[in-house]
């Protein structure tokens, strides 16, 4: 089916210009739809690691001073975890609809094994993402001054590769769950989860750098690596740590998905108005009482006679809600014979009735 007759067909507003027509999304096949999450993983983590990488490096060049044994100094790890932090949430955001934002070979791990994400699809994904690894940190090098070596994650003096390996893991973990419960795991406040997955890296970079050069990617290790052309000789702990944590993200969202976690705390997704129920327009229906009812409905209800029913109800003593708030009886039934005396209706409209609410209690 072509265009219609007076639709325009070339333009800036169309994908290459109109030149080239885009397939129909209804017939676009899997292998088409891998390879274009493969391209939005592969430019959202160069964009993530090559910006990161700068701001790491700068940090490090222009840093006033260093800590103990030369290594960064406190004010340093901030900079470089903002440069992390910052930039991960920003093309997170970015690009989650095009791959779904991962950018991390141990996050893939988690959402395929907690069933987040299709196995087939995550195949795909962890090639691109340590490609593009290597292609963020190559640019780098070769675009600013200074020793890409700088952003390559070290082990700190005094810390052993057994302790690097589990501070790896528990830092991961931290990143994965929160990926996993704010974007995974479909709510009210997932389109902000960017957010809180940037933040996550933001808190555990302050809480890793100095000591692991907190990783928390194989792909972010494994970059600088090649682009230096210089591997430590305990680079799998880069490896193992993050894919350990990722394990233990994925086991403990199990178990709270097991054991239906929506029922322990249950009401957390809610807007006021579900939370309010019946009680809640109740509640607003006698707010917005008075001048409103005033304004000419009282005839058409009082024909209903829903009105008599109101008032039988407030004078039988059933609602003593209106009493509370200063409504009494008396005020209805003064306006009423005014109404009376004005019109000739007998029927009863009390001023407090709101059109569909019969007072059943």
């Amino acid at each position: 089916m072509g265009p219609p007759p007076n639709e325009k067909q070339h333009g800036f507003d169309k994908p290459f210009g109109g030149y080239v027509q885009p397939k129909n999304a209804a017939s676009q096949s899997a292998i088409r739809n891998h390879f274009v999450a493969v391209t939005g993983e592969f430019v959202g983590t160069f964009l993530f690691l090559f910006f990161a990488f700068l701001g790491h490096q700068m940090s490090v060049d222009t840093a006033p001073n260093t800590g103990p044994n030369g290594v960064n100094s406190n004010q340093t790890v901030i900079y470089i975890a903002m440069s992390y932090g910052l930039s991960l949430l920003v093309t997170v955001w970015a690009m989650y609809r095009v791959s779904g934002g991962l950018f991390n070979p141990a996050v893939t791990l988690a959402m395929v094994i907690t069933g987040t994400l299709p196995p087939m699809r995550g195949l795909w994904l962890l090639p691109a993402q340590i490609i593009s690894g290597i292609c963020a940190a190559a640019v780098a090098r070769g675009i600013v001054p200074g020793d890409i070596r700088n952003v390559q994650t070290t082990l700190a003096p005094g810390v052993s590769v057994a302790q690097g390996v589990f501070l790896e893991m528990f830092l991961t973990s931290l990143l994965v769950i929160v990926v996993l419960m704010l974007a995974a795991e479909k709510s009210k406040d997932t389109f902000l989860a960017p957010i809180g997955i940037g933040l996550a890296l933001f808190v555990a970079e302050i809480a890793g750098v100095f000591y692991t050069g907190a990783s928390l990617n194989p792909a972010r290790s494994f970059g600088p690596c090649v682009a230096a052309g210089n591997f430590q000789t305990y680079h799998w702990i880069y490896w193992v740590g993050p894919g350990l944590g990722a394990l233990i993200a994925a086991g403990y969202y199990h178990f709270v998905k097991f054991f239906n976690y929506e029922e322990a705390n249950p009401g957390q997704d809610a807007s006021d108005d579900e939370e309010e129920g019946e009680g809640g327009d109740e509640e607003r229906e006698v707010g917005g009482r008075g001048s409103r009812d005033r304004g000419g409905r009282g005839s058409r209800e009082e024909r209903g006679g829903r009105g008599e029913k109101w008032v039988r109800e407030e004078r039988g003593g059933r609602d003593g809600k209106d009493g509370r708030e200063g409504r009494d009886w008396r005020e209805g039934q003064d306006w009423r014979e005014g109404r009376d005396r004005e019109g000739g209706s007998s029927s009863g409209y009390h001023p407090g009735f709101h059109p569909g609410y019969t007072g059943g209690r």
